[in-house]
């Protein structure tokens, strides 16, 4: 049974580059709609992003009429049906109506067709499979519009089934459910959750992180976690505990900070506590090289309180550089007794505004010219020296750093002395 329903204000649809592309393939014969999240977005009041077309119109027919139109058009997954189409640097993905005959994780057989209800119920969710036609009729051929008023993330047809065609959708149900959803999660769709939770072990680590980092922006994400920790997934995910206290301080207080949700950050809120922490995400959701370094610094956050001074934050902040600076203080805000109002917390986090750590004064010369020469004695004593320079509060007059300098070395040839010829101690 089909439903429909209009949108009453739709100008991302009735005007720009998805009017003109709808336009060209809706003509001799073919039919093309927006499809997915835009049409769920726009039902909700949300603001549309990312705009996505299916049409009747065969991948060689769209590549033809796009191309003729004078834009670009990619390939991207034309053994699929997909073409991405390029307008003015606006792309949209277009995939022609199918129907999978075979599935098996992200891939499937499929036969290209021109049912509209038989393409939306290959789909995941009920709320993603509504399309839009470009007069603003919306079109539901599995109960997307009621899920869409209740605010319900329910799975088309059979939950197993629709997970036994890709475990990631396990992650997905969550994912949108913290998005979109409303109260507790479907019963049948957790309940098939749990039951398939052995396949996410199956799923590419790459997969995984990009389906969890998102989950972690979502509105509702605190009591999403919540249910995927008492089914046994996330840790299953995490490979650790998750610590879902200080995940959703975090949330709060990034807020007060004035600060974007940042979902590396509230990764770090929600399973690093020491080093090896980072370490073991960094494997599991195989995160970049940027990505391991910024959770790895989250290490220091215990340096950090109000009550330790500004002293330490100075150190820090040269220490991690001014965003994992940031990254810390809000982490041991977040696992703090007080609130997220707190002033003395606030200022903490604010330091990078009203302070910027100096370039360490002293170079190779300084310490030569005082009587080290090249060699480990040297390197010894600049890193003495550094660190006295940071002890001090970062002086940054020419007596102190002069004296911070002589100190070093003094300490360096005493160190030289100590060790004998052999260079043993």
């Amino acid at each position: 049974m089909t439903a429909s329903a209009h949108l009453a204000d739709a100008a991302w649809l009735t005007r720009g580059e998805v009017a003109k592309l709808l336009a060209l393939l809706n003509r001799d014969g073919e039919e093309a709609r927006v499809v997915g999240g835009a049409v769920r977005d726009a039902l909700l009041g949300l603001p549309v992003g990312e705009i996505d077309v299916a049409t009747t119109a065969l991948p060689d027919d769209v590549v033809r009429r796009v191309e003729a139109a004078g834009w670009k058009a990619a390939p991207t997954g034309i053994d699929h049906g997909t073409v991405t189409v390029v307008i003015h640097n606006v792309p949209f993905e277009v995939t022609t109506l199918r129907r999978d005959v075979e599935t098996y994780g992200r891939k499937a057989k499929v036969v290209f067709g021109r049912d509209w209800s038989a393409d939306a119920q290959r789909r995941d969710f009920t709320i993603n499979a509504l399309t839009a036609a470009a007069d603003g009729t919306v079109y539901d051929y599995v109960g997307g519009l009621a899920d869409v008023a209740a605010r319900r993330v329910r799975f088309i047809g059979d939950p197993a089934t629709r997970i036994a065609e890709d475990f990631l959708r396990i992650l997905r149900f969550f994912r949108f459910h913290a998005w979109y959803g409303k109260g507790a999660p479907d019963p049948a769709g957790l309940h098939a959750c749990i039951a398939a939770r052995a396949g996410l072990e199956t799923l590419s680590r790459e997969r995984v992180r990009m389906e969890l980092l998102k989950l972690l922006l979502a509105p509702h994400a605190t009591p999403a976690l919540a249910v995927m920790t008492e089914a046994g997934l996330l840790g299953s995910v995490l490979g650790g505990v998750p610590l879902l206290a200080s995940y959703e301080n975090m949330v709060k207080v990034e807020a007060a900070a004035g600060l974007p949700p940042d979902a590396l950050r509230r990764l770090g809120a929600l399973n690093v506590f020491v080093k090896e922490d980072a370490g073991r995400l960094t494997e599991r959701l195989r995160l970049s090289n940027a990505e391991a370094t910024r959770l790895s610094a989250l290490e220091g956050w215990w340096r950090l309180s109000p009550e330790s001074g500004e002293q330490a934050a100075h150190a820090l902040l040269y220490d991690v550089g001014r965003d994992s600076y940031v990254d810390c203080v809000l982490l041991a805000w977040s696992r703090s007794e007080a609130g997220a109002r707190d002033q003395a917390w606030r200022a903490l986090a604010a330091l990078p505004q009203r302070w910027t750590a100096p370039a360490f004064p002293l170079k190779a010369a300084d310490i030569m010219e005082r009587g080290i020469g090249a060699g480990p004695a040297l390197g010894q004593a600049m890193r003495r020296a550094e660190q006295m320079w940071i002890e001090a509060d970062f002086p940054a007059d020419r007596a102190a750093i002069a004296a911070i300098a002589d100190r070093a070395v003094r300490e360096a040839a005493s160190a030289t002395r100590r060790a004998g010829p052999s260079g043993d101690p």
